[in-house]
């Protein structure tokens, strides 16, 4: 489990208008909320929030909010961002609560090449990237290693071949496909028109017709 410290500061002010200026003065607005708890409106430095979701997952991160002299472990349950700049428009914390599990996604991370891609040509086909589980928050692990070294063609990893932690409740389908490794795709290659063969097509057409008009006409 990573363990990160931010800084956050209350704030009084909320709304729209509130939340503009706080984005002018290069503030993340935010909230940090949990069922023994009342909504505390937050705002963090934006250069330093953005800087550590730059080097740490998001989703597997207990942050240390200081928050006026006390500290509240939470996890980023939402990041709002705005839709085609770099920039935070504001973030969601839960609090946590010792020995209360949580819900979250885990990164899967595939180790090794498939001997099926080695000796055969095929391609590993990702199908699900990151499982959901429910986890003590002292025990959430980073990410869930997949070795793929041994599948050959047509093999796959499922949910239920993953070596997992202990005190780990998945909450997929156990049947759900991770990867695949999938055969080449052959090339399928298409015969060129003969030379000359679209061209002569449609004179061979306009010959045809002037003939029959020429034999009617010599009818008459």
């Amino acid at each position: 489990m990573a363990t990160e410290v931010l800084i956050a500061h209350p704030r009084s002010e909320t709304g729209k208008g509130a939340a503009r200026k706080l984005r002018a003065a290069k503030q993340v607005p935010g909230v940090v909320y949990g069922h023994k708890r009342e909504p505390q409106s937050l705002a963090l430095d934006a250069r330093d929030l953005q800087k550590m979701l730059d080097r740490v997952s998001a989703d597997t991160t207990v942050f240390e909010l200081k928050i006026d002299g006390g500290t509240s472990r939470t996890l980023i349950r939402d990041i709002q961002r705005h839709p085609f700049r770099r920039e935070i428009l504001h973030i969601d914390f839960q609090e946590l609560v010792a020995g209360e599990l949580v819900t979250v996604d885990i990164p899967i991370v595939l180790v090794g090449t498939p001997v099926g891609v080695r000796l055969s040509g095929g391609m590993l086909d990702v199908v699900l990237r990151s499982i959901q589980v429910r986890v003590d928050p002292a025990n959430i692990p980073n990410h869930i290693d997949a070795d793929v070294s041994n599948l050959d063609l047509h093999q796959s990893i499922h949910v239920r071949d993953l070596t997992l932690p202990a005190g780990i409740e998945v909450l997929e389908n156990e049947d759900e496909t991770i990867c695949v490794v999938a055969p080449p795709r052959a090339e399928v290659e298409v015969a060129p028109a003969a030379e000359g063969e679209e061209a002569s097509a449609e004179p061979e057409v306009i010959r045809a017709k002037k003939e029959e008009d020429d034999a009617e006409a010599a009818k008459k």
